[in-house]
């Protein structure tokens, strides 16, 4: 989970949840909820505060590395990072962002399927 990964890390720079409070600029008490796993869904921009204070990728918030078999990297594409920094940065909501895949999705469902004959 997102908020093990942030606890793990924090606990790793020997920094409180204050001292990870008082650098982002995001609550104490909304830091606590998000290492306990109490909020399960946190913004692109608070993990990329929390991301650049711990000093680590934005994706090792959002993905284990151990169980990770995406890439043989095991990590998001940096222009898929740079796109995801770019939408947010011009207010489009995760909730956007589903309708969008959404409506994508519907699209490709909906197109004829080429048969070839032969």
């Amino acid at each position: 989970m997102i908020g093990d990964r942030i606890k793990k890390r924090r606990l790793e720079k020997n920094m409180s949840i204050s001292q990870l409070a008082n650098k982002t600029g995001i609550v104490k008490s909304y830091l606590s909820s998000l290492e306990r796993s109490l909020q399960k869904n946190p913004s692109i921009q608070i993990l990329e505060k929390i991301s650049h204070v711990l000093e680590i990728p934005l994706d090792s918030l959002l993905h284990d590395k151990a169980s990770d078999s995406r890439s043989s990297s095991g990590s998001i594409d940096d222009e898929w990072l740079c796109l995801v920094r770019e939408a947010t940065n011009s207010g489009i909501t995760k909730e956007q962002f589903q309708a969008f895949i959404d409506s994508k999705s519907n699209e490709k469902r909906k197109r004829p399927v080429e048969r070839k004959d032969g």
